[in-house]
């Protein structure tokens, strides 16, 4: 919860960094530096550096735990909430559609080309952007903690997890992610299943054996058509997708195993304990679930960082993709500049205006959430303990 802001806090930001061209064409500029440096999961070294220099340069000193980059505000206050601006610096491989230098950030007609420019390095240099612009300023109200953090796309353990706990109290975080400028106020959380269906291998032309291939059908049929009851309004049902199969050594012999794999996507109305015993109790096969689980996020909507995220005109939705938010156990939001669905994809860009719309948005979203907490003490009673004249 936002709690003891006082009044003399709000006084004019003078010592807010403008928002300026500049700042936004060093945006870019580091942006276009982290594309030309490989940066896969697990490999982030140099896009570590660049982002710790570029700090640096701004005399601001940084904490570093592998290639996990954080610093908080320079009038740091305990007394205050802290709220963690937080994306990550990782990238997948690039795929083998691309028809450009996946490590060249061109910039043509308005579109920055290159490998984590959408996901997620435009939402990351907005929200270092919007950091510095914050940095300097005494009159916050609360304390920014700032979060570069690696092993985001393959949910590594040495990832933004394995720092949480030197990040002190964290009250809020706004993840940034390519969302098109909108509020995602849950995230689903992801399970993988490995299942198997036991047969008994026998000869192909003889009635003999018990073919595994068969035997699983009624057990995919149950994957594809399930539904899980009662359904937490307004959010997509528990989605599970059968993503691998494989089965059988040749022509001629009947099939003894058929393994497949389960994809599931699920909101926090069911825990994932919950979807495991009910998975188990309705097919035959054999159940063994990966290492690696993401859990559901969601915050409410009465919380004072959506209201705020209404108020300044962002559209909410739920996410069906996960994000380093499944690891916090905070009240979080995910948004950023970017689409998701060129996430990952051939050719990856994102709009230079997208970039600039991310930093104004986040400063907007900073510079409005304390104003809305004072202006409306009797809704968010629990948000405001006090103010102080």
């Amino acid at each position: 919860m936002i709690r003891n802001l006082r009044a003399r806090e709000f006084s004019p930001a003078r010592e807010k960094m403008p928002l300026s061209n500049l700042l936004f064409s060093e945006s870019v500029g580091l942006l276009q530096k982290l594309i030309k440096t490989p940066s896969f999961s697990g490999h982030e070294d140099d896009a570590a550096d660049i982002i710790q220099e570029y700090l640096a340069s701004y005399s601001i000193k940084c904490k570093r735990k592998g290639n996990n980059i954080w610093c908080f505000n320079k009038f740091y206050d305990p007394s205050l909430p802290t709220i963690l601006l937080n994306s990550h610096i990782d990238t997948v491989k690039p795929n083998e559609g691309y028809s450009n230098d996946p490590f060249c950030p061109e910039i043509l007609a308005g579109r920055l080309y290159g490998l984590g420019s959408n996901d997620a390095g435009g939402c990351l240099v907005s929200l270092i952007a919007t950091f510095l612009h914050f940095y300097s300023y005494q009159g916050l109200g609360f304390n920014l903690c700032l979060a570069a953090t690696a092993e985001e796309e393959n949910s590594g353990q040495n990832g933004i997890k394995s720092i949480l706990p030197l990040l002190g109290t964290l009250t809020v975080a706004i993840v940034g992610e390519p969302t098109l400028l909108q509020m995602a106020v849950a995230e689903k959380g992801n399970l993988v299943i490995d299942c198997i269906s036991n047969g008994r291998p026998g000869h192909a032309a003889r009635e003999e054996g018990e073919n595994a291939i068969y035997k699983c059908l009624k057990d995919l049929e149950w994957f594809r058509s399930y539904r899980f009851p009662q359904q937490l309004e307004g959010l997509p049902p528990v989605k599970m997708t059968v993503t691998t199969i494989k089965a059988g050594l040749q022509h001629n012999i009947l099939p003894g195993k058929c393994e497949f794999t389960v994809d599931i996507r699920n909101d926090d109305t069911y825990t994932q304990e919950y979807i495991i015993n009910t998975i188990r109790n309705s097919v035959s096969s054999e159940i063994s679930i990966r290492p690696g689980s993401l859990g559901a996020s969601s915050v409410p909507f009465d919380h004072p960082i959506v209201k705020t995220g209404i108020a300044i005109g962002c559209k909410t939705y739920s996410s069906p993709t996960t994000s380093d938010q499944a690891w916090l156990t905070i009240p979080s939001v995910k948004i950023g500049p970017g689409d998701s669905a060129r996430s990952h994809s051939a050719d990856e860009y994102i709009f230079l205006e997208e970039i600039k719309n991310g930093i104004n948005l986040y400063v907007k979203l900073l510079d409005t959430l304390p104003l809305m907490l004072i202006n409306n003490p009797n809704k968010y009673k629990n948000e405001i303990k006090h103010i102080n004249n």
